[in-house]
């Protein structure tokens, strides 16, 4: 047998160990590790801890060793790259708690698709919120692109397309902030996708064992609109 050969029989061997893995962790899953609406009400909870300024997750050393023998995250938190957009102060969660998927527009393409189906088929997570923010730099962008019939340069065009739909929506819709209506839009439509991108998530839901809801951080005052 050539190197290739060889090669290509370990790689095969390791996808097909990787899908059992992933199936069989997503057949035994009964519930979302603390539930859906848990999940949700802890969020809530803690953002408004957050905009008190009464966290209560300030030492994170605690627990450090445990957690290097595995993670246990409630949630699944989509959000944008902006510097000023940090979930688990957002939050008040500590390390371990949160599983983050971060990217410019908060958008879920094909690498984030495959994070969060690690995070719900492997980890147990079983509430995914995709979380957007106000004066958010890459749907300004994408508004700009579509007005002026423009593409911005590098890979950048990429972005704007998969933002596009969002400010569209909101265009249709005739809102009077399209910047503030399109962040919301995209966030729900990023949302819908989490529960039926096919085929773990999809079946996840299905099953009723994950969900999925947008959220919108206000970055001025620190809290977060769940829609």
């Amino acid at each position: 047998m050539g190197m290739l050969d060889r090669r290509r029989l370990i790689a095969g061997g390791l996808a097909l160990s990787l899908t059992g893995a992933f199936m069989s962790r997503a057949s035994a899953q009964t519930a979302a590790p603390a539930g859906s609406q848990d999940a949700l009400t802890r969020l809530k909870e803690g953002n408004a801890r957050y905009v008190a300024n009464a966290p209560i997750n300030t030492d994170h050393s605690v627990g450090r060793s445990k957690r290097s023998l595995g993670q246990q995250p409630f949630a699944a938190i989509v959000t944008c790259s902006d510097s000023r957009v940090v979930p688990e102060l957002i939050f008040d969660q500590g390390p371990g708690e949160l599983f983050i998927v971060r990217v410019a527009g908060n958008f879920i393409n094909e690498d984030g698709l495959a994070s969060l189906e690690y995070g719900a088929a492997v980890l147990g997570i079983g509430t995914i919120l995709v979380l957007g923010h106000s004066s958010c730099g890459a749907v300004d962008a994408t508004i700009k692109s579509i007005k002026d019939r423009t593409l911005p340069p590098g890979h950048l065009p990429s972005l704007v397309n998969a933002i596009r739909p969002a400010v569209y929506a909101a265009m249709d819709d005739k809102a009077e902030d399209l910047l503030a209506a399109a962040t919301a839009k995209n966030a729900q439509l990023n949302a819908e996708r989490a529960r039926t991108a096919a085929p773990i998530l999809s079946d996840l839901h299905s099953a009723g064992k994950l969900t999925a809801a947008a959220g919108v951080y206000d970055i001025s005052t620190g809290q977060v609109t769940f829609m």
